[in-house]
């Protein structure tokens, strides 16, 4: 049976070889099977580059790509024996999980086509900014405990955005995204009395999904800090919104991959995501009610003061998306 099984696997590759054309469409398409996931390997674990024009993606994936064509071709004799340790391998990964077609092929996705979509960032130093306006009353409306806000949540995550396929994978960013999704869908705008200021907790907004940028901002960091996300609001000389922690570039990547081509493709169409980058550069996305998508255009007005939700001497509650 061995001596038999290794005549075929030699006839095989003498048949591969025989004919150049076939020879090269077989050592060209291994090399690339190969390629692919060793060059997502390479990325995320060994070096991750991130230009605005992804030439270094490209140049690496070419160079690795003729590392193994050239491998290959030394050892043509044995391309029989290549193709079938690739599938072993290929097999037994699918099966513990780790390396499945449909996990490359996502893998994939996200590097490359995530820059499809333009991205825009404004960075903000602390220390130019102002004091926050009503900074206690404000902080002590985002009502993230209130049984009330944590089931709207819930019911958000169960009614959006379920059968996306990147679901497992992305799971907290993709349900952070329903619940922007819902409130966004509900809202209804409606001023302060006037001459006044008022802050409707969360769980109040939550009975009639109506009030101002302010009564929004709030809603939408309460519900979102109550399934664990990390929020902050800015606040501008006449607007207030909310921003969710993104967190690296990399992140950053899978987010608008995901707004573009899963979640919210036609509103996202041809579109913008905008976001700021703090001092320690990790990056907040707008979710702002005037957003079509998350990462929606800003209103243009300047940022003059910012309320981080995670505070150490206002909160001990953290929680980020991995």
């Amino acid at each position: 049976m061995t001596f038999s099984l290794k005549s075929l696997f030699d006839k095989i590759s003498v048949w591969l070889t025989a004919n150049k054309l076939r020879e090269n469409v077989s050592i060209i398409t291994l090399a690339f099977l190969i390629c692919i996931p060793i060059f997502i390997y390479f990325r995320k674990n060994i070096f991750y580059f991130d230009a605005e024009i992804p030439i270094d993606k490209i140049l690496i994936f070419l160079v690795l790509l003729s590392l193994f064509v050239f491998i290959l071709k030394v050892f043509r004799k044995k391309i029989a024996y290549s193709i079938s340790l690739y599938v072993i391998i290929f097999l037994i990964a699918s099966t513990q999980g780790n390396y499945t077609l449909f996990q490359v092929i996502n893998a994939y996705k996200i590097i490359f086509l995530s820059d499809q979509m333009q991205k825009e960032e404004a960075v903000l130093e602390q220390k130019t900014l102002k004091p926050f306006p009503n900074k206690t009353r404000v902080y002590e409306s985002v009502d993230f405990l209130n049984s009330k806000v944590r089931n709207f949540a819930l019911f958000a995550i169960n009614k959006h955005f379920t059968k996306t396929p990147n679901y497992v994978a992305n799971r907290k960013l993709i349900q952070y995204f329903a619940v922007f999704k819902e409130i966004n869908a509900r809202w209804n705008y409606v001023n302060d009395p006037k001459g006044q200021e008022y802050f409707a907790s969360g769980s109040e907004s939550l009975l009639y999904f109506s009030g101002d940028c302010d009564d929004h901002a709030i809603l939408m960091c309460s519900a979102i800090k109550s399934i664990g996300g990390s929020m902050r609001l800015i606040h501008t000389g006449k607007h207030m919104y909310p921003e969710l922690l993104i967190g690296t570039a990399k992140d950053l990547e899978i987010a608008t991959y995901l707004i573009s081509s899963e979640l919210f493709p036609k509103q996202s169409k041809h579109k913008t995501i905008y976001f700021h980058r703090d001092e320690r550069g990790k990056i907040w996305l707008n979710l702002d009610y005037t957003a079509r998508y998350p990462g929606g255009p800003f209103l243009g007005e300047e940022v003059l003061s910012i309320l981080d939700l995670q505070e150490p001497e206002l909160t001990s509650q953290s929680g980020f998306f991995q």
